[in-house]
């Protein structure tokens, strides 16, 4: 299957509508049109449904979309890394960061530009395991992630971070200012999760910490990012368990409550392979730590 036609597959999925889908891709809609065709054609069924509020996935689609995200997310690696080779490994970086770096790595990656602006940066949302993964397979120059990390990676230590419950606003209510008293407050509202697959290591920490705690909270609702999760909380849905970092994109009237607890807490760095580091990544670490040092 062409990659080009996977990549309309997908990137309709996230838009839902032709029109924006063939905009983003910078095609005609006819020409998406006959692409989603083509690769219905080849798969033996319809993949998407056109309704009243535009394309809906087939049960098909939905079946097929976890393969073709990978496939074109590898190819896109394999073009970047292609470039990389090509130019010598001294142009470009490619950095990831999850969400225990959601305030570390932009602003990292922004004073870099700013220092040395011939080095262009690609920067990735991706969680640690997935960046682990693609360091070692040279597809990631580095990764910010919740260490501890992968044997054979080189690891720059920079900060901690913690656990925080997210409680939805409420005037007759209040989110405990105990940060221990959680379990009653997650008794009270009910728990929205991120997915497991999209935050494996968040969901690993919340697992450990409930069991160091013994809770079992009721789990009202899944989301597949933080931002959906901390909007369900604005919205009243339930308490979430967060890391505290997110207290910069969380709604303003969503409390965030660092919880006090050694089950709740992780250490975040940088990790590279030793072996290929090119040679912008050690400018690129300079900086880190210049920037890391109190």
């Amino acid at each position: 299957m062409e990659v080009r036609l996977l990549r309309a597959f997908v990137t309709l999925d996230d838009h839902r509508t032709f029109g924006a889908t063939a905009e983003v891709l910078s095609i005609t809609q006819p020409a998406l049109t006959k692409q989603i065709q083509a690769l219905e054609a080849q798969v033996g069924g319809l993949l998407f449904k056109r309704g009243r509020h535009g394309a809906e996935p087939t049960e098909l689609g939905r079946a097929l979309l976890p393969d073709a995200r990978e496939i074109v997310e590898r190819a896109d690696a394999l073009a970047l890394r292609a470039r990389r080779i090509a130019d010598g490994g001294t142009g470009h970086l490619s950095i990831g960061f999850g969400m225990s770096s959601i305030d570390l790595a932009p602003r990292h990656v922004a004073e870099f530009r700013r220092r040395h602006p011939g080095i262009g940066v690609t920067l990735d949302d991706m969680s640690s395991s997935v960046q682990v993964e693609r360091v070692r397979r040279g597809e990631l120059d580095a990764g910010y992630i919740r260490l501890p990390a992968a044997d054979g990676l080189k690891v720059l230590e920079l900060s901690s971070d913690t656990l925080a419950l997210a409680c939805p606003p409420d005037r007759d209510r209040r989110p405990p200012v105990d940060p221990t008293d959680v379990g009653a407050a997650m008794e009270e509202y009910g728990l929205v999760q991120l997915t497991r697959a999209r935050g494996p290591g968040l969901a690993g920490q919340v697992d450990a910490y409930l069991a160091a705690c013994g809770l079992h909270p009721d789990v009202v609702q899944h989301a597949d990012d933080l931002q959906t999760v901390l909007a369900l909380v604005a919205a009243g849905v339930g308490a979430a368990l967060v890391p505290e970092r997110v207290r910069g994109i969380a709604p303003a009237h969503v409390s965030i409550t660092p919880i006090d607890h050694p089950a709740a807490r992780w250490q975040v760095g940088v990790v590279w392979d030793p072996d290929r580091p090119p040679r912008a990544l050690t400018t690129f670490l300079e900086v880190v730590r210049a920037l890391a040092r109190p």
